[in-house]
């Protein structure tokens, strides 16, 4: 059976380089990277040269970047420590962040008394700027930002240099969830002033299980885990320094490719979507996926023309077929109630027929495409 990977935005495949390093630093640097003799030290070393290597890659600060177990550890550091550590009553976010984000934010509102508010949005997720900036006028509360660059689902990539500057026009906290976008978009902390960003290695061709926070430098914030003094005090705990290593290697690939693997990607895209648009004239494109300008190239989020009788059996079919894709985000594949970005964008007409995500990577190719498309047509026209 023939097998497709279309499911990158879960998570991506490990790059032969990365499997490598990791493998090196399993058999040789076993050192406790807290410990003073000589295998600590070496451990340590290759720790910071990887914080080194991601700092220059984002221009900030080593001593900004933070290991963490992955994007959501990240994001519930700075969501929950800038509400106990730097006074935050007040939090602007959307209703289409990942659930890292807003499963973070509801719990803040209910134990700690948060005021939370919405931006508003329009038919294809994007986000109402000017609404955005009264928000940002319409109060005395310390207040943090929080919207992801770009959307793991629908694939809209948010105006950052914009939102950041507003931001900091507004004496306003700004966080980013920049877990899709890290690996893929070229992305200075410095030129760009978020105060705190999160990235996950498994998303750029890296290993689970090994994430960063950045934190802009004298933030106040401090550590949500004790134990340890990891990490400048932020994360306690013996960090998985093969991971860590794994995840620097990984980032230097995917930026140091960026040019090359994105024209391609962005080719396979566009001809995965001219050939659903051949075949299938009634789909349609939820978000801003189909416009190469306002979206992420490694995304496509299809909305197909069949009934909802039909739908339910779609996502079974193709994966008998030894494909993979999914309705949403990984992270709710056990959700009953659909995705919660889907429902707030689309209407109730498109909601009742079956939305997919495809997410790509320089691994797929244009026959892989051309068979998710024939199983896609010989399953809508035949069932089968």
């Amino acid at each position: 059976m023939k097998k497709v990977y279309f499911d990158n935005a879960a998570t991506t495949q490990l790059r032969e380089d990365v499997i490598t390093c990791i493998t090196e630093v399993l058999k040789v640097e076993y050192g406790n990277p807290s410990s003073t003799h000589s295998y600590g030290r070496s451990a340590k070393s290759l720790l910071e040269n990887a914080r080194k290597d991601i700092a220059k890659l984002l221009n900030v600060s080593a001593s900004e970047i933070i290991f963490t177990s992955g994007g959501t550890e990240a994001d519930n550091l700075i969501l929950n420590s800038a509400v106990r550590d730097l006074g935050v009553k007040r939090i602007i976010t959307s209703k289409i962040e990942h659930h890292a984000v807003l499963h973070t934010v509801e719990w803040l509102e209910k134990n700690n008394n948060i005021q939370v508010e919405y931006v508003s949005l329009d038919d294809c997720g994007e986000i109402d700027y000017d609404g955005f900036e009264k928000l940002l006028t319409n109060s005395d509360k310390k207040t943090l930002v929080s919207l992801m660059h770009v959307n793991n689902e629908i694939g809209n990539v948010l105006d950052i240099d914009k939102v950041a500057n507003l931001c900091k026009t507004h004496n306003t906290l700004f966080h980013s969830d920049t877990v899709q976008s890290v690996g893929h978009f070229e992305l200075d902390f410095t030129e760009t002033p978020v105060d705190f960003a999160a990235a996950a290695a498994h998303k750029f061709h890296g290993p689970k299980g090994a994430g960063f926070a950045f934190v802009r430098k004298n933030s106040g914030l401090r550590s949500l885990i004790h134990g340890g003094e990891q990490e400048r005090g932020l994360r306690a705990g013996t960090e998985a320094v093969y991971a860590i290593a794994g995840m620097a290697e990984a980032l230097k690939i995917s930026y140091h490719k960026l040019e090359k693997e994105r024209k391609y990607i962005t080719e396979l895209k566009d001809y995965f979507k001219e050939q659903l648009t051949f075949n299938f004239p009634e789909v349609k494109f939820n978000g801003n996926c189909d416009k190469n300008e306002s979206s992420t190239y490694t995304l496509l989020n299809v909305c197909l023309p069949i009934t909802a009788e039909k739908a339910m059996l779609l996502l079974f079919q193709l994966d008998l077929k030894g494909i993979a894709c999914s309705k949403g985000s990984a992270c709710q594949s056990g959700s009953e109630g659909g995705s919660h970005v889907l429902n707030q964008i689309l209407s109730k007409e498109d909601l009742s027929k079956p939305s997919l995500r495809f997410s790509f990577s320089s691994f797929n190719t244009k026959e892989e495409v051309d068979y998710v498309v024939d199983v896609l047509k010989d399953f809508i026209d035949n069932g089968i």
